[in-house]
């Protein structure tokens, strides 16, 4: 079986050695749901098909490389405003317009939002395949941004309200001396604070820390009133 990328043996490993990626189709021709799915099932990967948008809306979103193979003309939502549906929380799932009818406005339009590929049929299916294959890296790199995204989230809820304040501050670009002019403490409790701030976020750097605060797009942290010294 084949890893995520086109098929052979250049193909790219997965998030997790038994992560099989995933590529749904929605098309309400089921003739073309039941030779697109034979043919992603011989390229390795697995199928899952629909006849409407409104099915795959309701089928459970996935955690392993995936991609959308969606047909533009559709019985209730169209495939342009699924593509608007899932943009926001499904990220992760690039996604590929096959279509009998296509113009270029329309394709502007779907490419524009964001779509990996356009396909008029009749297509080959070496086209159709490298397609999915890109699709599906794509879906593998914006998998791995989310599950670091998690981890700091978590080590950034890890902080005390007062550390907050202490590494907004410090990101900002102040020194130690003006930051505890700012909170109203010594420089001795900012080291400490800013200590425990690059311990518990697991910086290795300030500019790390930065880059840290610009990835979780940190806003300012409101000052909180503490007695001095604290």
């Amino acid at each position: 079986m084949n890893s995520i990328g086109t098929p052979g043996r250049d193909a790219k490993p997965l998030l997790g050695s038994h992560a099989t990626p995933v590529v749904f189709v929605v098309d309400d021709d089921v003739s073309v749901r039941e030779s697109l799915e034979l043919m992603i099932q011989c390229a390795g990967w697995q199928a899952e098909t629909f006849a409407s948008a409104q099915e795959f809306l309701a089928h459970r979103r996935v955690l392993v490389p995936s991609c959308l193979v969606l047909d533009v003309s559709l019985p209730d939502l169209n495939g342009l405003d699924l593509q608007k549906r899932i943009a926001v929380d499904r990220i992760e799932m690039p996604i590929i317009f096959i279509t009998g009818l296509g113009d270029v406005p329309m394709t502007v339009q779907a490419m524009k939002a964001g779509a990996v590929e356009f396909l008029t049929k009749p297509f080959s299916d070496e086209v159709l395949l490298t397609a999915i294959g890109l699709a599906l890296e794509r879906s593998q790199i914006a998998l791995g941004q989310e599950a670091e995204l998690r981890v700091l989230r978590d080590h950034y809820a890890a902080l005390s309200p007062r550390e907050r304040e202490v590494m907004s501050l410090v990101v900002s670009g102040l020194l130690n001396k003006q930051v505890g002019g700012e909170l109203g403490i010594s420089e001795i409790t900012v080291k400490a604070h800013r200590g425990r701030v690059m311990q518990k976020m697991k910086a290795n750097s300030l500019p790390d820390l930065v880059n840290m605060s610009t990835r979780l797009q940190l806003a300012p942290v409101p000052k909180i009133q503490h007695p001095p010294n604290r």
